[in-house]
C-alpha cells in the first residue's frame, strides 16, 4: 500500500508560480509517479509523469515548457514546479503512483494505470 500526500496548492494570479509536492509513504526503485488534474465539469487529465528508475519525464502538451516534474528520492517526494500559470490551469491536482507501469509517450497519461492516489490539492489561477 502506497500513501500519497499532496501539498503546495493555492491561489495565484496569471503568470505566477506554484510548486506542488507529493510525499509517498514508501519508495520503490522503479515506480511511476504522476500528476493529474481535474477542473469542474471536465475529465481528469494527465499533467506530467516521472519514472523513478530512469528519471524519464513526460508532459501534456498544454504544460510543456511551463511545468517541470522532479523527484527527491531521499525525501520520497515528487514535485511539480508550475510557472507561467494560466487561468486554464485552475483545477484540483492529484498525485498518483504506479508500481508496475513502465511509462511511455503513449501510456503515461492513462489514469487507469495508476493504483494509488492522493487526496488532491487545489490550484486556482485568476486572470
Amino acid at each position: 500500500q502506497v500513501q500519497l500526500v499532496e501539498s503546495g496548492g493555492g491561489s495565484v494570479q496569471a503568470g505566477g508560480s506554484l510548486r506542488l509536492s507529493c510525499v509517498t509513504s514508501t519508495y520503490t526503485r522503479s515506480s511511476t509517479l504522476g500528476w493529474f488534474r481535474q477542473a469542474p465539469g471536465k475529465e481528469r487529465e494527465g499533467v506530467a509523469s516521472i519514472y523513478t528508475l530512469l528519471g524519464s519525464t513526460y508532459y501534456a502538451d498544454s504544460v510543456k515548457g511551463r511545468f517541470t516534474i522532479s523527484q527527491d528520492n531521499a525525501k520520497n517526494t515528487v514535485y511539480l514546479q508550475m510557472n507561467s500559470l494560466e487561468p486554464e490551469d485552475t483545477a484540483m491536482y492529484y498525485c498518483a503512483a504506479s508500481t508496475n507501469l513502465r511509462p511511455s509517450g503513449s501510456n503515461w497519461f492513462f489514469s487507469v494505470f495508476y493504483k494509488y492516489w492522493g487526496q488532491g490539492t487545489q490550484v486556482t489561477v485568476s486572470p
